[in-house]
């Protein structure tokens, strides 16, 4: 079975063409101000005019509340919403039921007892998303620091759902990391770019040629 490959924090046309040519499953476009990925849900929504229909369009957001989820829906169509925040199983429980959306539940990632909190996702949210655990520094973003963490914890593990892998991954070893963990696909975003939140078409190419095995 083909890796499920999601290129994130999508912000021009140039590297959501990079993503449709290469034919990645997802392309991940990111309501977090503060991140250098941010996107107006007016500037997602033209971009998902042009991302295919086969293609998924995913949501990325920090704890958000829902007047932030119904205002960017309102703007910009999407097909899965991914939380990368301190969400509860609760609050991805209320999220599904008010809005509709399968929903990626991320987790931080820095030992086997972050591992293991993953069970109490697995009721509710559709794909779990085990990234590596930001930086302790003040203003360190939820997700896309270039940091990866200990494969090895995911080794044998299995859920009641799908799990993908995200954190420090590129061209050269996203095959190592699916092969490890035995994640259903990867979830890329710093490994693709010149500099963050500038994608470079030729890395996301690479990226999806390597994760396939090509």
């Amino acid at each position: 079975m083909s890796a499920l490959i999601k290129i994130c924090g999508i912000s021009h046309m140039a590297a959501l063409g990079a993503a449709v040519e290469g034919e990645a499953d997802l392309v991940g476009f990111v309501f977090y101000p503060p991140s250098p990925r941010y996107v107006s849900p007016g500037r997602a929504a033209a971009l998902g005019r042009e991302t295919p229909a086969e293609m998924r369009r995913v949501g990325v957001f920090v704890d958000p509340d829902n007047g932030m989820l119904a205002q960017v829906l309102d703007r910009a169509p999407l097909d899965i919403i991914q939380l990368h925040g301190a969400e509860t199983p609760e609050r991805v429980a209320e999220i599904k039921a008010r809005f509709g959306l399968p929903v990626i539940k991320a987790l931080a990632v820095a030992s086997s007892a972050d591992v293991d909190r993953a069970h109490a996702h697995t009721q509710t949210a559709d794909w779990l998303l085990f990234d590596a655990r930001p930086p302790s520094a003040p203003g360190a973003l939820p997700g896309g620091n270039a940091l990866s963490f200990d494969w090895s914890l995911l080794a044998g593990r299995a859920w009641a759902v799908p799990h993908l892998i995200s954190g420090g991954l590129d061209a050269e070893n996203v095959g190592e990391a699916l092969a490890s963990t035995g994640a259903r696909g990867a979830d890329v975003s710093s490994g693709v770019e010149r500099s963050p939140g500038d994608k470079d078409p030729d890395k996301i190419a690479a990226f999806l040629k390597a994760a396939r095995g090509g």
